[in-house]
């Protein structure tokens, strides 16, 4: 199979294995929880949260390419969690929803994201989601003869690790999941997205940072004070 052909196995792969995810956290995980919405606006607020995931991806994703003047568009999956946040808080503030309504997909994404980078990875040089060259014994050769950081397996595992400690919070503590949840993956999300930023090769736009750690930086400072805003609301239980 071709890489192109591993890379779209593997994003089909991730996309089950969310969905799967999502279903079991919805039904079993946080089946007690009283979540702040009510479930007849998910499906209005499932359309509007793709709808701005997907202006995100494309918009980060293709803004990178044409800072280092390739053609082309791309998709960048921290463009879409930015995209698919911008839009909840909106939502949020016009409906007048108070609390995470996040909780429920953080199984889903952080699954997807462990399954999808390794089809990133597979894909090689013409995914552009390749590391710096390493001398590092686990650095990799996509086919250049350079070895380069598999920054793609660092994301992959950092957050296959953060499913199973979301999972085992579930099962513990699932009203603390469901409030804190989303603001624990967004942190987590951008805290490690901005250290693998530092080993991949795209121009920088302010000082050492490329776009990528502008918008992971934003995440975590958004999930940091989204945490802070909701502790006095809810005691963690």
């Amino acid at each position: 199979m071709s890489a192109s052909g591993l890379h779209g196995l593997f994003e089909g792969l991730a996309w089950v294995a969310a969905l799967v995810a999502g279903w079991w956290a919805r039904q079993r995980g946080l089946a007690a929880v009283a979540l702040p919405m009510a479930g007849s606006r998910y499906p209005a607020y499932l359309l509007l949260l793709w709808l701005g995931a997907v202006a995100g991806a494309y918009g980060l994703g293709s803004l990178n390419l044409a800072l280092a003047g390739v053609a082309g568009e791309a998709r960048s999956i921290l463009g879409a969690i930015v995209g698919g946040v911008v839009v909840a808080e909106i939502y949020k503030a016009v409906c007048g929803i108070r609390g995470s309504t996040g909780g429920v997909f953080v199984l889903s994404l952080a699954v997807a994201i462990a399954i999808g980078r390794i089809g990133c990875f597979l894909a090689g040089l013409p995914d552009y989601t390749y590391g710096t060259p390493t001398t590092l014994p686990w650095g990799v050769d996509f086919g250049d003869g350079v070895a380069r950081h598999p920054v793609q397996l660092y994301e992959s595992l950092v957050m296959g690790c953060f499913a199973l400690t979301f999972f085992l919070w579930m099962r513990r503590r699932p009203a603390a999941a469901a409030s804190y949840g989303f603001y624990a993956f967004a942190a987590a999300y951008g805290a490690q997205r901005f250290l693998w930023e530092f080993l991949k090769p795209y121009p920088v736009v302010l000082g050492p940072l490329n776009v990528f750690h502008l918008a992971a930086g934003a995440l975590v400072v958004y999930a940091a004070a989204m945490s802070c805003r909701a502790l006095p609301a809810r005691a963690i239980a």
